[in-house]
This record gives C-alpha cells, sequence and structure tokens, in this order.
C-alpha cells in the first residue's frame, strides 16, 4: 500500500467518524425533545387524575354507617317484615339507598303477625325510592312450608308485591321434588310462580312405577 493511498484510507475513517459524531448529536437532539415532551405528558396525565380524585371527593355524598342493625317494616300498625344485618351503609340525600355490604336477613311475617318466609344473603341493597330489595351471593330463601329457593340474585318489589331473579335458580319443595329455571316471577308467598326454561326432578314414591 503507497503513502497515497493510506492519507485516502484515513481521510475516510476520518468522514465515517464525523458522520457516527454527527448522527449521535442529531439524535440527541431529537431524543431530547421527545423525553421532554413524555415527561410533559406525564405530568399532565398526572395532574388531570389527580384533579378528577379531588373533584370527586368533593362530590362524594357523606355516609352513615350504623353496625348491629334491625329495621322495622310496618302497615297499619302491623309488621310486614324485619330486616337484620350486622353493618348498614347509607349513601345518597335526596335518593338514598341503604347498602348491606356482610350479610342480610330479611324475616317476612303473615297477617297473624307469624313468619311466614326468610330470605338470607351476604349482600343486599335497599332502594328507598323504588321500594326495591336487591339481594346478591348465596340468596336462600325459606317459606313457611319448607320449599327452599336458592340463587345469586333476588329482587323483592315492595310496590307491586313480587319477587324476581334474572339468574339461574334452584326451588327445592319439602317432598325433595327439584324446579331449576334461568330467571323467575313470583308473587309474595311464592305460589303463583313462572320460571322461564323450566326443568324438573321429581322424587317417586315407593308406590309409584315408571
Amino acid at each position: 500500500m503507497t503513502a497515497g493511498s493510506k492519507g485516502t484510507d484515513m481521510t475516510k475513517a476520518f468522514k465515517h467518524i464525523d458522520f457516527f459524531k454527527k448522527s449521535i448529536l442529531i439524535n440527541k437532539r431529537m431524543l431530547l425533545p421527545l423525553v421532554a415532551m413524555a415527561a410533559l405528558l406525564l405530568s399532565a396525565c398526572e395532574n388531570d387524575l389527580k384533579e378528577i380524585q379531588r373533584v370527586s371527593s368533593l362530590s362524594e355524598t357523606p355516609q352513615d354507617i350504623s353496625l348491629g342493625v334491625e329495621l322495622i317494616y310496618s302497615d297499619s300498625a302491623m309488621v310486614k317484615a324485619k330486616l337484620i344485618s350486622s353493618k348498614m351503609i347509607q349513601h345518597g340525600d335526596t335518593s338514598k339507598f341503604y347498602e348491606f355490604p356482610d350479610d342480610i336477613l330479611v324475616i317476612f311475617y303473615n297477617e297473624k303477625q307469624q313468619e311466614d318466609r326468610r330470605v338470607t344473603s351476604k349482600y343486599g341493597i335497599y332502594r328507598e325510592k323504588e321500594q326495591l330489595v336487591e339481594l346478591r351471593n348465596n340468596v336462600v330463601a325459606t317459606m313457611a312450608d319448607g320449599t327452599v329457593f336458592k340463587s345469586e340474585e333476588l329482587y323483592w318489589d315492595d310496590g307491586r308485591r313480587i319477587f324476581y331473579n334474572t339468574l339461574p335458580l334452584t326451588i327445592t319443595s319439602p317432598n325433595g321434588d327439584i324446579v331449576e329455571g334461568t330467571s323467575f316471577e313470583s308473587d309474595e308467598n311464592f305460589k303463583n310462580r313462572k320460571i322461564m326454561n323450566m326443568t324438573s326432578t321429581y322424587q317417586l314414591k315407593d308406590n309409584e312405577g315408571i
């Protein structure tokens, strides 16, 4: 290799180094605004979130929490139902509703003031304006004759005096007959029932055959 060719190679090498230096400088110049923009956006998002949380906290309705609750529902001096729960949270001012986050027991009474049926669940809500009781999570309703209703949801409409639900249910009679369905509606005595997609399992007596 001649001296001239060496000089040419060295010039090319320096040009390459210069190119990479410029590239790095350009990339740094582009990267810095991007980092700044990202930081600004993150800061704005965080500030927006804090502002939303602040406004939300200011608009929250005060809550009253009661422990060891027993509520009596009466009509014309006659007790219609009793609600028992270990904890009750009152929400709202104008449109009140009461939440029972841990457990709820509702006992219904007949005209003779005798227990007619009881309903238990692990969670419940009573909406005062709508006169609606919503029960969820392991709902069990036991009638005076021994009939047992089980589901993950049950509504009691006090205005219309009906029970209804929209989830799968099982009704077991005292004799062991089982009725299942995807939803149902019934009167307050659980006698006049409308069950959707109903299937039944009957217990045969000893003297009955197929």
